[in-house]
Order: structure tokens, then C-alpha cells, then sequence
């Protein structure tokens, strides 16, 4: 926590910090991504009137994310940027009716962690590969198809071609 009254109550204050952020995962109801290295959190709060604070500030997280496509985990680096204003003369109930989504505030304090997570939430990709040309998983059986090739019938057909297919295995049988 970051206690911030001194820049709240004097207008023009400008104060630049490194601070290192104690977050250690990513939680989501879809899974739990470790941060493997961050680098400290570069931040500049500045009072531009009004108790009105602008919050500018970066971050790089190395993030273990596993593989869109093969479940191997890749090291992936996220970098965050960030620049907001956050109005000190709202209550937290005022700040949740006009959907200011400032939780990383807390009276006065500022939770470092909290103000990390939620800019690096809309910051995550979409979708990592361990390498643009990464095969995947057989369908079949759960090899990596990186690693090596199994000996599974991969043949993907348009399954209203089934009917013919049984007929041909069959045939073959006769």
C-alpha cells in the first residue's frame, strides 16, 4: 500500500516511485498463471487540482502461459502501461455508481498489486503459441505432436460422409 495524502493535498504535487509489486500469480476461474520476473513498477502520481490524481506508469511481468495449442508452458513477456485519473473527492460507493473501476484505491492508499492486476487484465493476449508453427495435440490420444508423431488415424472427414466411409471398411472386410 501506497499512502498517498501528501500528493492529495498539495495541488501540482508530482511524485515519482519505483516499486516492486508482491503479486506472484494471475488468478482467473479458467487457471492460475505464475509471474516468473517483474520488473519494478515505474509510477508517477501528479495532483492536477481538485484532488483529481493522474497515475502514469509501466511494468513488464514475464508470465508462464501455457500454449494455445499444445499446453506447453511459454515464458511470455506482458508489458503494462498505464494512464488514468482517479477522482479522491468520490467515496468508494460513488466511485462504483459511476463505474470508476479504481478498487486498487483504498481511502487514501493505494494497493500497488490491485492497480497492477486489473491493467494487466486488459493487457493479456488473446491466445499464446510456443512457436508460430507449434503442431498441437492429437485429437486421439494427447501427444504433443511437437515432440513427435503418433500412430492414431488422424483422418478428419465430413462426418455426412460417415455412411459412406462404413461402407468402404466393409468392403474391405469381404
Amino acid at each position: 500500500m501506497l499512502n498517498l495524502t501528501e500528493v492529495i493535498l498539495n495541488e501540482g504535487k508530482v511524485v515519482r516511485r519505483q516499486e516492486e509489486i508482491t503479486l506472484k500469480q494471475f488468478d482467473f476461474p479458467f487457471g492460475s498463471y505464475p509471474i516468473a520476473d517483474a520488473s519494478p513498477l515505474s509510477l508517477v502520481i501528479e495532483n492536477t487540482g481538485n484532488k483529481v490524481l493522474r497515475l502514469q506508469g509501466s511494468i513488464v511481468l514475464k508470465v508462464i502461459i501455457p500454449c494455445a495449442r499444445c499446453l506447453e508452458n511459454v515464458e511470455t513477456l506482458l508489458p503494462v502501461e498505464f494512464d488514468q485519473e482517479a477522482d479522491m473527492k468520490l467515496s468508494q460507493e460513488e466511485r462504483l455508481n459511476a463505474l470508476d473501476e479504481s478498487a486498487f484505491l483504498n481511502g487514501y492508499n493505494l494497493d500497488v498489486d490491485k492497480l497492477v492486476y486489473g491493467e494487466a487484465l486488459q493487457n493479456w493476449p488473446s491466445r499464446v503459441l510456443c512457436k508460430e508453427d507449434c503442431k498441437g495435440l492429437c485429437k486421439i490420444c494427447g501427444q504433443s505432436l511437437n515432440r513427435g508423431t503418433c500412430s492414431c488415424d488422424r483422418t478428419d472427414l465430413d462426418p455426412r460422409m460417415a455412411k459412406i466411409r462404413d461402407i468402404f471398411s466393409n468392403f474391405k472386410e469381404v
